[in-house]
């Protein structure tokens, strides 16, 4: 992997980079278009507010960006990993999600995405790992063999969500209706489990 010479974000529209190593750019709140990374690495960006219109991101991968309310309209994301990173307030309905491709292979790790809307997506295998998952819509998607461990998902919504086979082993705050969601095989700690509950207004005794 190579250092670019682009290392400030000085990214020409329509432009491709390609095995590139980014560091510590700043382009918050600047709009791009038309430009495609693939295999990159970005390590401690500020992408704040920053709009990628019609963009890809091909086998990249963030660590440590700030990536709050940062914007994807028809940008194609496949096989990214996010790692340590700040991703509030994203509306991730705004990418371009191929419906050939029901698994878009993402990933992440130890990030902040509170407030975020996946609503009505086909995104199956979808990684979440050490996350905090608060206030996130996740109502009419279709999230199937998905892992969402270790997560804090205070508030988060579920309506008519598809989590067929999810793995949510020692997530917290989950609140599930299991009369308006799809819920077969799906894996819970004990505690949530019983949580699960309450939406069929059952009295559990000794």
């Amino acid at each position: 992997m190579r250092e670019s010479d682009n290392s400030q974000g000085k990214w020409a529209s329509h432009g491709e980079y390609v095995d590139c190593l980014f560091e510590a750019v700043n382009i918050s709140q600047q709009h791009f278009s038309g430009i495609q990374f693939e295999d990159c690495t970005f390590n401690d960006c500020d992408f704040n507010e920053t709009q990628f219109k019609d963009c890809k991101f091909i086998h990249c991968q963030f660590n440590r960006c700030q990536m709050s309310v940062v914007k994807w309209p028809y940008t194609e994301l496949f096989d990214v990993n996010f790692i340590e990173c700040k991703l509030i307030g994203v509306d991730w309905t705004q990418a371009d999600w191929p419906t050939f491709r029901r698994d878009p292979e993402l990933t992440f790790k130890h990030c902040m995405l509170n407030g975020a809307s996946f609503f009505g997506l086909v995104l199956n295998e979808l990684v979440f790992d050490s996350c905090q998952l608060r206030d996130v819509d996740f109502r009419e998607g279709d999230f199937t063999d998905s892992k969402i461990t270790n997560c804090d998902l205070f508030q988060s919504l579920f309506m008519r969500t598809q989590l067929g086979a999810v793995d949510f082993t020692d997530s917290v705050h989950i609140d599930i209706n299991m009369l308006n969601n799809t819920l077969t095989h799906a894996k819970f700690s004990r505690f949530e489990a019983l949580n699960l509950l309450q939406s069929l207004d059952i009295t559990l005794v000794d």
